[in-house]
């Protein structure tokens, strides 16, 4: 459990300068900077809470994906073609300088933020909430890391709880950005950005090295086997 909870945590942490550079100018737009302090505070946690129930849901929706993978029998197979799969992605991307992405992922994209535009147009008690909830939506490549980890989970709770703790690791700089701005300085954010990648990378061997089913403490973990056909006694 605690490794679940540290290693959601750590991942949201670690990219939480790249969750600045993608979700920074969603977190200043918020309409908080004329409201009473104590208002303001409810304003940017219910809205950080949004963001974590969004990832919390891909954290059901991928469990659930990773619990088929399980009980299929594929999940070390899948781990080590989804780490291969990432470093194939970011390969690609190193030499074109183009990402990968699908026509159903844009029109995700352009549905949210047309979400988010009309949330803005027309605010409402809860709109923090659901800005946050459009937030957590918005493709993010750390976002794709840590529903890469959860799908290789055999448990749905714990896909849930990683995702809900990767959340929560990117809480501290997306609610520094909302009180303070942009605190991160140009040249910071640039040499975290270009180090996302080996974060990634270094994610991808992650799972290559927990299907390889090694008995490594953390690292790679041996799997628990899949239940397999029931057995049926004859009488």
């Amino acid at each position: 459990m605690w490794v679940i909870i540290t290693g959601g945590f750590m991942l949201g942490f670690l990219g939480s300068l790249h969750c600045i550079g993608m979700c920074g100018p969603l977190a200043l737009a918020l309409p908080v900077h004329h409201m009473s302090p104590a208002k303001k505070a409810a304003s940017i946690l219910l809205y950080q809470a949004g963001r974590v129930f969004s990832y919390t849901l891909l954290g059901l929706v991928f469990g659930m994906a990773g619990k088929l993978v399980y009980l299929g029998g594929w999940q070390q197979s899948f781990s080590v073609g989804l780490g291969t799969l990432i470093l194939f992605l970011l390969g690609y991307y190193y030499f074109s300088r183009r990402n990968i992405q699908p026509a159903f992922m844009r029109k995700i994209n352009g549905g949210v933020q047309r979400w988010v535009v009309h949330i803005l147009q027309s605010p409402k008690r809860y709109s923090f909430l659901l800005l946050g909830m459009a937030n957590g939506l918005l493709p993010c490549g750390m976002v794709y890391m840590a529903m890469a980890a959860a799908l290789t989970s055999s448990v749905i709770g714990n896909s849930m709880l990683f995702m809900a703790m990767f959340g929560v690791g990117t809480m501290p700089a997306m609610i520094s950005v909302c009180y303070f701005g942009a605190t991160a300085s140009i040249t910071l954010r640039r040499k975290v950005q270009h180090a996302t990648p080996f974060i990634m990378a270094f994610t991808a061997v992650i799972l290559i090295l927990r299907g390889l089913n090694l008995g490594i403490p953390f690292i790679s973990p041996l799997l628990p086997a899949s239940p397999g056909d029931a057995m049926h006694c004859a009488h």
